[in-house]
């Protein structure tokens, strides 16, 4: 131990942590002048390495600009719209909403208990039983990591379609081909990663005018759209709206409708952001859980409003799901508002969706930053390296945007093929935020061991019966997301839904190469602050209340 510098030893009870140093009957050695963030991550095992320059607001920026609400919505309408018509899109939103709520309060609950960049990949670590830490993890880990690597390639190819869209409305004579959206796509991508390789109060700032901005866009849509509206009547009778099922698919219209959920689902993924920013923020097991449920409840309440619109005001789904641009909010636009006022709020939409690309892109490095910190990713050291001058993970940054553009290649094959990256970041994001709950669901208990340990943000008597919704959700959705919407001679290569396979696939190899190699070197989250072994009270395994410091000398890892 360093001479001239007074320690202490801290444990879960100390900073209400749910810590895999107490899984391993061990403590953390944490300077005695440390703040109370740098205290609760070093019982987690994690020295500080980044500016905490978040605060709630900070963190509900990034979180809120991920969500995006207007332009997400806008990117994937055509499956909610297309699938089921206005009754789909108006009642499916309000009832996906709702059961992601659960998931949303269940993951804030884990922030608090563990607040690390990490996130979920952590928290499965910790809750999984005996000798299966590690494995959860690495499912975990792997899930999250291909649903925030999609994040930044599919929103930002959205944008790019649309800019080129743009170019098609306002040029007649232009035609745009599919290397013009690449080349699009590659343009973001090399901004925004110059602007996430900048300091944490920058990030910060330029979410938080991300954040004033979306905001702004969507109270212009809910006010233009009904006001501006150049058909006559403006607005549909509500009679109408809300039973018209409209089914775009060959299945049952229950299962159209259940499909159509993709729309909220994907527009409401980020809200786990925080998680992953809580090394960057004061107050962590506070305001990051604050933070999450913020978001969530902003986007169910603001989402359906939208919808409410979209419903109130659209004049022939077809056009807009099929229109001439292959682009369905340009063509929404031009049917409600006309072409110079049409242009205008899509022009609104699109500065919209680039901040939400820019708060995918900052999440996404967090991610890859945090499981290479535990050595999960190969190309490990370059990627969880920090940037001395900036202190953001630099390399990731630019690791995860390679990623992004190699999979926008797949718009080459075909929109299929690309459009299948949406279904992924749900699968990948909602697999990830599931699991962890499970397995505190049904292994937090006296036969497998109590390992939780509620932070100050916690859902008391609730946590249970919210986590079985939140894990019954996860069952209905994954499914839903992997079917095509037609079936028998109609589906083809061109027609199939390529998810199972691209994500099943992805997850196969991670799999594989966890049975050939990782697991005889993965041991999940790496400590990297000093710790002291523990000897715990008979009878009181695994809980670090009861233990007393053992004889075992300072480790130093990491």
């Amino acid at each position: 131990m360093a001479t001239g510098r007074r320690t202490s030893s801290i444990s879960n009870k100390d900073v209400a942590v749910t810590s895999v140093l107490n899984k391993q009957h061990e403590l953390a050695v944490i300077d005695e002048n440390a703040t109370l963030d740098d205290k609760t991550l070093g019982a987690l095992g994690y020295k500080q390495e980044f500016k905490r320059d978040f605060g709630v607001f900070e963190s509900f920026s990034v979180s809120f600009s991920v969500l995006g609400l207007l332009p997400s919505i806008a990117s994937t309408i055509t499956y909610a719209l297309g699938y089921s018509g206005t009754g789909g899109l108006l009642w499916g939103w309000l009832i996906a909403a709702l059961f992601i709520q659960a998931t949303a309060f269940t993951m804030a609950e884990l922030c608090s208990s563990m607040p690390t960049a990490g996130g979920l990949y952590y928290a499965a670590a910790v809750l999984a039983p005996e000798g299966w830490g590690h494995l959860a993890s690495w499912i975990v880990g792997w899930s999250n990591f291909f649903g925030f690597a999609t994040g930044p390639c599919s929103v930002n190819y959205a944008l790019a379609a649309m800019l080129v869209t743009c170019g098609e409305l306002a040029y007649p004579d232009y035609t745009a081909q599919t290397w013009h959206i690449y080349l699009t796509l590659l343009a973001l991508l090399i901004v925004q990663g110059f602007i996430t390789m900048q300091s944490t109060k920058f990030i910060g700032w330029v979410n938080k005018v991300g954040t004033v901005f979306n905001v702004i866009v969507i109270f212009i849509f809910i006010i233009w759209f009904p006001v501006g509206s150049i058909n006559r009547p403006k607005t549909n009778k509500s009679s109408v709206i809300w039973t018209n099922f409209e089914n775009g698919t060959e299945w049952p219209i229950g299962w159209a409708v259940i499909m159509g959920f993709l729309t909220t689902i994907w527009t409401m993924s980020g809200y786990d952001a925080p998680f992953h920013l809580s090394e960057e923020c004061s107050n962590a097991n506070i305001a990051g859980p604050r933070a999450i449920v913020y978001t969530a409840q902003s986007g169910l309440w603001l989402g359906w409003v939208i919808c409410w619109v979209i419903g109130y005001t659209v004049q022939d789904i077809t056009d807009v799901v099929a229109g001439p641009y292959g682009q369905p909010f340009g063509s929404l636009c031009l049917q409600v508002l006309g072409q110079r006022a049409g242009l205008a709020m899509f022009a609104l939409n699109i500065i919209a969706q680039f901040f939400v690309g820019q708060g995918c892109t900052i999440t996404a490095t967090r991610v890859i930053f945090a499981y290479s910190r535990d050595g999960a990713v190969p190309g490990s050291r370059y990627w969880s390296r920090v940037d001395k001058r900036t202190q953001t993970p630099v390399w990731a940054t630019w690791g995860i945007l390679t990623i992004a553009a190699l999979l926008g290649l797949l718009c080459f094959a075909s929109p299929v093929a690309i459009g299948a990256v949406f279904s992924i970041g749900a699968i990948g994001q909602y697999t990830s935020f599931t699991l962890p709950v499970a397995l505190k669901l049904f292994f937090d208990n006296d036969k497998y061991g109590k390992r939780f340990r509620p932070g100050p943000w916690n859902l008391g008597r609730w946590s249970k019966p919210i986590g079985a919704v939140a894990v019954a959700w996860w069952c209905i959705i994954v499914p839903a997301l992997c079917f095509p919407a037609v079936k028998g001679s109609d589906l083809s290569l061109l027609t199939m839904n390529w998810t199972c396979l691209i994500y099943g696939g992805s997850m196969a190899l991670a799999m594989i190469y966890y049975a050939v190699s990782a697991r005889k070197w993965f041991k999940g989250p790496r400590i990297n602050v000093e710790h002291i072994g523990i000897s715990t009270v008979e009878g009181q395994e695994g809980d670090a209340d009861s233990s007393v410091v053992s004889s075992s000398p300072v480790k130093k890892d990491g």
